[in-house]
């Protein structure tokens, strides 16, 4: 047992004092989110906007998100990391508090739109700020506690949101949303300032190219697209699945997403580190977590026991703990050929689009043809993702630019 905790904390040694800051920086950011997991219920119950009104506010959700990436990335590029996550924190926090103040339709399109076009500027931003905080060999670690942070963020907002709506109204959601958003901007500003902060790896191109124009990175963001079309049914049909077809009740179905989380904070640091000892390449491992995520739509069409649940939970999360750092080092990587900020937009973006895609194709699916069709198709998608990594990967091994 002593050794199992040892080899734990070790996986968090040697990463830098600036990646730290950014860990606390993006866990209160992502805590003060909190408005995000009841925006629908917001807008039906608060704001009586019917389903289908609803439907089209969150496509404005993710359209904010995908320009808000593609203009974090190119801005990154332009006039730096530091002042694009700086604008980003200060100016969701206005952005927050503004939006409560939103009742009609249009303007609700809008808002949400501004609110998500500022808030992503932030995420290619702070993936660079990460390279450049980082040693090259602590880089996939360093993602890793970047998530763990967004983990931890995501898991108390709800929590903590459930409790400011029934204390003080969905009012106090978006005040409380701002005022954090506005701490995790004071915050940097105070701790991250660039003529203080250790840059361990800068990236200095004089002829940089742009992702735009290449033909493997536009593979892997295709691929991107995919996994997460199918990861994200996990947050939206799966649990529909758990409610109709087994009963389950909002609590256990709550203990089931949780488990999610309690496994991703336990394995995905160690689990990280023993395969960065491997000497396999970021692809194979994405491919490894990306065939674990789509066997566990196979497990739920196996059988109609109940522990298949569990089973399909426990593979996906080990899938998504090699996916999302190890996919985030090759971009990273793959940055260093040109514009870092246009490389890591197009990876944010691959899963803005998933967001945009992958809820609504979902339910349109199950409607249509029911549940075991939809995971059958959720599986054709695994495989697809899987054949274009293994095709990128041998592509990029003999070009040598993994």
């Amino acid at each position: 047992m002593k050794k199992l905790y040892l080899g734990y904390i070790s996986s968090f040694q040697g990463l830098s004092k600036e990646v730290w800051w950014l860990a606390l920086i993006t866990l209160i950011n992502r805590a003060g989110t909190m408005v995000i997991p009841f925006l629908s219920l917001y807008l039906t119950q608060k704001l009586s906007f019917t389903l289908a009104d609803v439907g089209w506010i969150m496509t404005f959700f993710g359209l904010g998100s995908v320009v808000g990436s593609w203009i974090g990335g190119k801005l990154t590029d332009k006039i730096g990391y530091y002042k694009i996550m700086a604008f980003s924190l200060l100016g969701s926090a206005l952005s927050f508090v503004a939006l409560q103040f939103l009742d009609t339709f249009w303007s609700i399109c809008f808002g949400i739109f501004t609110v998500m076009l500022i808030a992503d500027m932030f995420r290619p931003a702070v993936f660079v700020a990460l390279s450049a905080y980082s040693k090259p060999e602590n880089k996939t670690r360093s993602v890793t506690l970047i998530r763990l942070a967004i983990n931890l963020g995501f898991s108390a907002g709800p929590a903590i949101g459930g409790l400011i709506i029934t204390n003080m109204s969905y009012g106090g959601l978006f005040w409380v949303d701002g005022i954090t958003c506005f701490f995790a901007g004071i915050l940097l500003l105070n701790v991250l300032n660039p003529k203080r902060a250790k840059v361990l790896d800068e990236v200095k191109n004089n002829a940089p190219k742009s992702a735009y124009n290449d033909f493997p990175y536009w593979l892997f963001f295709v691929s991107m697209i995919l996994f997460g079309f199918i990861f994200l049914q996990y947050f939206s049909t799966v649990p529909l699945y758990y409610k109709e077809i087994f009963t389950l009740t909002e609590d256990e179905i709550g203990l089931l997403l949780g488990f999610n989380g309690f496994l991703i904070f336990l394995f995905e640091m160690p689990l990280v580190q023993f395969f960065e000892k491997k000497a396999w390449s970021n692809l194979s491992i994405v491919m490894i977590g990306c065939f674990l995520t789509f066997l566990s739509f196979v497990v739920l069409n196996i059988s109609g026991w109940i522990g298949m649940l569990v089973i399909g939970m426990i593979l996906m999360s080990f899938g998504e703990m090699l996916v999302f750092p190890f996919s985030n080092a090759f971009a990273l990587n793959r940055a260093k050929r040109g514009n870092q900020g246009e490389y890591l937009a197009l990876y944010s973006i691959s899963f803005s689009v998933s967001h945009i895609l992958g809820h609504n194709s979902g339910f349109h699916l199950i409607d249509l043809f029911g549940f075991e069709f939809t995971w059958y198709f959720m599986i054709m998608l695994g495989i697809i993702a899987c054949l274009l990594l293994y095709y990128l990967n041998r592509r990029v091994i003999i070009q040598g630019n993994d």
